[in-house]
């Protein structure tokens, strides 16, 4: 009786360890397989190689068309950046805090519109859309790179304009060289460090619904709607880069040309007053351009439908525009800088007139 309980309770006993054990290898496998299947879609959605850009449009004609368009845009951008370039380097009498930071922004500007421009008009035209992921990085870090830097710089440019209308007594000793050049390595800086973060912030998401960017460039807000990773990190910090840099910049060049303006008006002449309202005024609208379409690809909650030639008419604001217009509201419209282009185009075309003119001085 004693051995067949024995029995029993022995078997008992062990088919409890083969149930435990059997338990345990469906648990491990189970897990295995959870792990493969988790490391196979990462696989799937990281291993994208290259990511398909968006055109100017679909039909062939006027896609033609615009691509010129942007072409002769582009060029403009870089003749009229070059030209101050040029007269602000060449002519010493430019070789002021004001003249130093518009030479930056014209460096910055002809930049800027090289990294999307010549790329989405040679897509255009040759119906070649491929572009790899280290190229696609590389196009995000540089548009984020130079579109922060172009927003410090315009702060920058606003403060020297203030200091000099409102503060003329002040000017050499605040707009000195050393802080002229603290101010542009402390912008270069902030900008190098934020556009690293973002870019590195972005490629470490996984890229699984799809590799056409509803763009004609590369920029984090396309990307981030082909994750399907988590991208509220990546949200966040561009929604706090926006409010730290972009935020508080515009909000500085507003209160600088309102106190700008408030000092003008009190100027008598009246021909004064014209010539700065016309010069402050399209400053901040350029500025509003900039930064209100930048805001709104970059900060607007996510669509159900996305219309893409809406979403490419908005990023051309802020990547395109900018650039065509600073040196013409900025540069080409000040009477010194028409003054040493001219200078510099009569000692390029027609030197014998300088030499001329040189001796007549000499003899006077």
């Amino acid at each position: 009786m004693d051995a067949r309980q024995n029995a029993g309770v022995f078997t008992t006993v062990k088919e409890l360890m083969n149930f435990i054990a059997a338990e345990y290898l469906v648990g491990t496998f189970h897990d295995t397989f959870e792990v493969n299947l988790h490391f196979e879609r990462m696989a799937n959605s990281t291993l994208v190689t290259e990511f398909l850009l968006e055109v100017f449009a679909e039909a062939w004609e006027v896609r033609i068309l615009l691509s010129v368009l942007f072409l002769l845009v582009y060029l403009g951008s870089l003749l009229g950046n070059l030209i101050i370039i040029i007269a602000t380097t060449v002519d010493q009498i430019l070789n002021t805090p004001m003249y130093f930071f518009l030479r930056n922004l014209s460096i910055l500007d002809m930049c800027y519109v090289s990294v999307t421009v010549p790329n989405a008009c040679i897509n255009s035209f040759s119906d070649h859309r491929n572009i790899s992921v280290g190229g696609c990085a590389a196009q995000i870090f540089f548009v984020y790179f130079c579109a922060c830097l172009e927003i410090l710089f315009l702060t920058t440019m606003a403060q020297d304009r203030y200091v000099a209308i409102c503060k003329p007594l002040l000017y050499p000793v605040i707009m000195n060289h050393q802080f002229c050049v603290q101010m542009t390595l402390t912008s270069l800086l902030s900008s190098l460090v934020l556009a690293s973060l973002h870019t590195f912030k972005t490629f470490q998401l996984s890229f699984c619904y799809s590799n056409v960017v509803p763009q004609f460039f590369c920029d984090i807000p396309s990307l981030l709607r082909l994750s399907c990773s988590d991208t509220f990190n990546n949200k966040l910090l561009i929604l706090l880069s926006a409010i730290v840099v972009s935020g508080s910049c515009f909000v500085f060049i507003v209160i600088s040309y309102v106190r700008i303006l408030s000092t003008v008006l009190k100027i008598p002449v009246k021909g004064e007053r014209r010539k700065a309202f016309s010069t402050c005024v399209p400053h901040i609208i350029v500025v509003s351009v900039f930064l209100s379409s930048a805001a709104y690809v970059y900060l607007r909650p996510p669509v159900l439908t996305l219309e893409v030639a809406k979403e490419m008419t908005l990023s051309v604001f802020y990547t395109i525009v900018p650039p065509f217009l600073n040196p013409i509201i900025y540069s080409l419209r000040n009477r010194q800088i028409k003054e040493a282009v001219r200078k510099v185009t009569s000692r390029s075309f027609f030197p014998h007139l300088n030499v001329k003119e040189h001796v007549f001085v000499r003899v006077l």
